[in-house]
């Protein structure tokens, strides 16, 4: 039987997603935990893709295969008990046999957060970027506006990546204020590796009035990561929900 599962967790403490030797990540908790509940047999968990150290998730999709007769209701219960708390399963549901977390997912959906005003608060240090400079939302819209659609993305992702095929769909960017917080919000049916945080920090440069709106047409035709902005820090970044055909 296979198990599909919608899981959030707080990055703060984790070295990201995937599995690394002799370090805390999402999936060598999950597994250690399944692991448990399958009497020392190992079950491998597949995530619909990996967050880097520090990103949380509200909504990482997972799935594994199980021989466990559990009531479906009762799989987030059994694997929040032997959870630590900064992962916690919110659904869990039965799916074909044929169902991928990764290879399945139709869209992604990331947010950025970012503190403006006030003082640096202590409390959000792990979950928002503290950026007291004023920025032209304005300028951040109209910026945005030039990434939506099919485009290859090199100029937007890290260098060290071994992804050849850099083309990508962006569908939605909203630039949005949440309290005293700024939004950027990313709808799109891939994201290549640090793809996100360096768009995020390119939006933040024309915010700033260090690059205008339109040069990123530019930057996007000449593919070379050197134009655009900086890799902003993965603790602002929320991975939101994945999308599937259901």
């Amino acid at each position: 039987m296979r198990l599909k599962c919608t899981i959030s967790y707080d990055g703060s403490q984790f070295s990201g997603y995937q599995v690394q030797p002799n370090k805390r990540t999402v999936q060598s908790e999950l597994q250690e935990a399944l692991s448990k509940l399958h009497k020392g047999q190992e079950v491998r968990v597949s995530g619909s893709g990996r967050t880097d150290a520090k990103v949380h998730a509200v909504g990482q999709v997972i799935h594994f295969d199980t021989f466990l007769e559990i009531p479906t209701d009762r799989w987030p219960v059994a694997l929040n008990s032997l959870l630590p708390e900064d992962i916690f399963v919110t659904e869990a549901k039965v799916v074909d046999d044929h169902f991928h977390a990764r290879f399945d997912a139709k869209a992604k959906e990331y947010r950025y957060r970012i503190t403006q005003s006030g003082p640096r608060d202590v409390f959000k240090r792990n979950y928002s970027l503290y950026f007291p400079y004023a920025l032209d939302k304005t300028a951040i819209t109209d910026a945005s506006s030039y990434l939506l659609g099919t485009h290859d993305f090199t100029s937007f992702c890290a260098a060290r990546t071994d992804v050849k095929d850099k083309v990508r769909t962006i569908y939605e960017i909203d630039v949005y204020e949440e309290g005293t917080d700024l939004i950027i919000r990313f709808l799109g049916n891939g994201f290549l590796y640090n793809m996100v945080r360096i768009i995020v920090g390119t939006l933040l440069d024309a915010g700033q009035g260090l690059l205008q709106p339109s040069e990123l047409k530019d930057i996007i035709v000449a593919q070379d990561r050197s134009l655009s902005g900086k890799t902003v820090p993965g603790h602002g970044l929320y991975l939101w929900k994945v999308y599937y055909d259901n």
